[in-house]
Order: C-alpha cells, then structure tokens, then sequence
C-alpha cells in the first residue's frame, strides 16, 4: 500500500477537535503505509498517524488493549477513525527511543536478547476469547478456519498479473509449494505481529519500549515472527543481527528448517504478490529472487 496524500489541515482539525488546542506536528520516522508526526500537550507527547485505511489504527487499539504489558510494551491509543480527507488516522502516547532499523549497527549487539524476550512475551499473550486464525480483525476474531488455511492461501491468489511481469510461472509455483509444506506445519493458535523487527521496534539502547504498528497481527504459529526476520536478512542489517542471535543463543526457534521455509515463502509471496500490484516492481524483483533461494535451499536437504 502506497502512503496517502495528507491533508495537514485535515490533521490539524482533528487534533484541535479532539484537544481544544493547536498543536505543532513535527514529522518523525515514518512506517512503510503511514506518515507520522510527533506533537506535545502539556508535559506529554503524542504521536500522530495517517494512512490511506483506518483498519490497521483499530488493529493498534485492540492489540495496546488486549496484549500490552511490562514485558510487550505497546502505546496506549488515544483516538482512532477517519479524517475529513478520507485518511484514517491514529494518535498514541509516544514510546521514546529509535527503531531498530534506525540504530546504528554497532549499537544493535545490546539490545538483540531484549528484543528476543519480547518476542516470546509476544508467543507467550494470552488471546482470550477472540476466534479463528490468520489475521485478525478490529474485534480481535482471526479471518481464517485454521493456520493451515492462512498458510495455503497464497495458492488461490491470481499470479498472472506477476506472471506478465516476469515472463515465468515461479510464483505461481512457489505459491503450490507452500501451500504443500503448510499441510505439515503445526496447528498452534498465540499471538504473532507479523511484521516485527525493523521499524514496529522502538528500542533506548538497552531495552524495548515499544511495539508498535499491530496491522498485520495474526493468530498462529509464533516461529512466523522468526520466519519474518529470517526472510529479510539480507535487506536489513538489523534483521541479520537478530537472525544471528537466534542462530547463536536459540537454535530450538531455528532448527525446523521446513516449517520455518513455508512461513518465509509466505511472506515472500505475500510481498511479491503486494507489490506488483503497487507497481514497486524492485520489492517484487526482490522478494521473487528471495523465495526462490528459500526454495532452492529446501530442495537441497
């Protein structure tokens, strides 16, 4: 998804309606989908969101309602809903700190086994009464029967569309392939945020003090948070850093090399499929070329 076109008057209405007051934005490091903004009330400090879809803010309200704690820390959602431009928009407390993807390298070592006990607290929430599997929706009920059915669903999607773009049937091929191995994936039900790692992990330099941006969050397996940062090794620095610290100091979480190949082709798959159809033909390139070797690999052993 493309980020949206702002209206910063719409923004400031809103923020004034909802605060009596006229608050300066200063904009701050951004996600892939939202632009955001920094803004003070008082000694407290806020952040702003805008996206082109609401849907995932309401996902953000569920997830700092339902699974925040001193373990998994996620910002409190202030308000949440549409602005008069059409945008959804999202105002939170702000959690202080960079993003992973933002610290420097040499400062990533320190903060790599706090980042891994919040992806256990992460596996470790309780989901409560909330229903089915795969990702969730605003009242916390996932939209798939069973993990399985997630994991295979890359196979229904249309390729043809990537097929004209690349000259060959390789995701279509690929899509079969995972939608095999997720016959022989166990059926767990945690929490997973399926989009961790990078820019959704605030850290101070030595511990977690966020997790944020819940849009992608789901009901499964929690090896698909490992899967994700296994996936992207090669575009990230810090995602390389955390994929060694699992290697290194949690061998259990990587030694299923089948199970952990189906979740990262997956997600490659997913983000293949995205972004041809968002025109961003490198990312599909990208992520083509990726779940090919994953592929290669597993024909390998």
């Amino acid at each position: 998804m493309q980020k949206p076109d702002i209206s910063l008057a719409a923004a400031a209405g809103k923020l004034r309606q909802l605060t009596g007051e006229t608050v300066r934005l200063v904009p701050i490091t951004e996600g892939e989908d939202s632009r955001a903004f920094r803004y003070d009330l008082g000694n407290e400090r806020f952040v702003l969101r805008i996206n082109r879809s609401a849907d995932g803010f309401a996902k953000d309200a569920y997830a700092s309602r339902h699974f925040s704690a001193p373990a998994l820390p996620i910002p409190a959602i202030v308000a949440h809903g549409v602005l008069d431009d059409g945008n959804g928009f999202c105002v939170s407390n702000m959690a202080e700190g960079v993003t992973l993807q933002d610290l420097p390298p040499q400062d990533l070592p320190p903060v790599l086994a706090p980042v891994a006990d919040v992806l256990q607290a992460i596996a470790l929430s309780g989901v409560g009464p909330a229903r089915g599997y795969g990702p969730f929706d605003a009242g916390g009920n996932g939209r798939n029967a069973s993990w399985a059915e997630f994991l295979s669903a890359v196979s229904g999607y249309d390729w043809s569309f990537v097929a004209s773009l690349t000259g060959d049937d390789r995701a279509a091929d690929m899509a079969g392939r995972c939608a095999e191995l997720a016959r022989h994936c166990p059926d767990v039900r945690a929490l997973v945020h399926a989009d961790f790692g990078s820019n959704n992990v605030l850290t101070d330099g030595r511990h977690i003090t966020g997790v944020i941006d819940w849009s992608e969050a789901m009901y499964g397996d929690p090896l698909y948070d490992i899967a994700n940062i296994l996936f992207w090794r090669p575009w990230l620095d810090c995602m390389e850093q955390q994929a060694r610290y699992f290697e290194a100091h949690r061998p259990d979480l990587v030694q299923d090399k089948t199970v952990l190949a189906c979740y990262q082709l997956r997600i490659g798959l997913q983000q293949v499929h995205e972004s041809a159809i968002d025109g961003a033909q490198g990312d599909m390139h990208w992520a083509l070329q990726r779940c090919a070797a994953i592929t290669n690999a597993l024909g390998q052993r």
